[in-house]
């Protein structure tokens, strides 16, 4: 665990990145590097971003199609086959169409399959709620021998998408569909299983993953702005979660407030509930997708209506700091 100076640091850029672009980008990089790479996707390259890969390497990709449980099938009989495949849709369809061949081929067998999953979450907008992934971490996490990945960012991402390809076994990985602001410093370096501390609060640590990351950034500086001493970690591991890291900031902080563009139910907020009281108990807040679904609009009003904000972390953790 490593904290960062009494007061939020972040990096001093503009810059906006999409996490599926990046995935696009290292997975060409990786296809280079390692000839047992293979891609998979389900009819959407275009979206996904594996097209680069495709393009570079067509003898290495195969376009599955409309047929999420063949993809899974082909990825998990190119694992057995000595080949590293990286299997790819939008999170809604990877998770929900193929579950049982996730649970039963992959994971049970404990393969060697990478499913990096896009357009995850309300942020997949105007496509409305049958494309937004709302549950697709909790369908993943509760798997054996799954690790569950979610990046802040687009340079996380790329770390991310490598640590993965190094890693023996299954993993999921869930991705974007819009640019989200670089957050994590220069000198960062991404490990499976380790949560990154930007600073841990006295008053309140906000626990994130994903695009959230970003919005608890923000919302501990207007925090502190008023006086209240509050902390981020950026929690892109889900499964193995970083239990030292929680249980120090349980320690020092009075609240644990979770932020995710995900179900409160078997995401983030679950996960680190599930951990605090059977340790060390602390009131933890949940801030995410209240048991709906989500609806068709711009993603950035989408992300206003349903409270996953700033501004509504801001306000969530003054009023329960106020009935501690």
């Amino acid at each position: 665990m490593c904290e960062r100076k009494e007061t939020i640091q972040v990096k001093a850029t503009e810059r906006k990145v999409a996490t599926r672009e990046a995935y696009g980008e290292t997975l060409l990089e990786l296809g280079r590097e390692r000839n047992e790479i293979v891609v998979l996707d389900a009819d959407l390259s275009g979206s996904t971003k594996t097209k680069k890969f495709a393009k570079a390497f067509p003898e290495r990709f195969f376009n599955i199609g409309v047929s999420e449980q063949d993809l899974i099938g082909t990825a998990s009989g190119l694992s057995l086959a000595g080949k590293l495949p990286f299997a790819s849709t939008f999170a809604v369809f990877e998770t929900g169409r193929a579950w049982e061949q996730i649970r039963q081929t992959i994971c049970y067998s404990h393969l060697n399959v990478k499913l990096v999953a896009t357009h995850s979450g309300i942020t997949v907008g105007e496509d409305g709620a049958s494309h937004q992934a709302l549950e697709d971490v909790a369908l993943m996490r509760v798997l054996p021998n799954m690790t569950v990945i979610v990046p802040a960012d687009g340079d996380e991402t790329k770390q991310a998408i490598r640590a993965g390809a190094d890693y023996d076994g299954p993993v999921y990985v869930r991705l974007g569909r819009s640019k989200v602001p670089i957050v994590m410093p220069d000198d960062y370096r991404f490990k499976i299983g380790k949560a990154y501390t930007f600073k841990l609060g006295r008053d309140v640590t906000i626990v994130a993953m994903g695009i959230m990351v970003a919005a608890a950034l923000e919302a501990a500086r207007l925090l502190q702005d008023e006086g209240i001493d509050a902390g981020v970690i950026n929690m892109s591991t889900v499964k193995p979660l970083d239990e030292e890291t929680l249980h120090n900031a349980s320690k020092k902080s009075s609240l644990i407030l979770t932020a995710e563009e995900h179900s409160v139910i078997g995401g983030l907020g679950s996960a680190v509930s599930e951990f605090l009281s059977g340790n060390n108990p602390v009131r933890v807040i949940r801030i995410g997708m209240q048991d709906s679904f989500g609806c068709s609009g711009p993603s950035g009003e989408l992300l206003k209506l349903y409270g996953l904000t700033a501004d509504n972390i801001v306000k969530t953790a003054k009023d329960a700091l106020k009935k501690l």
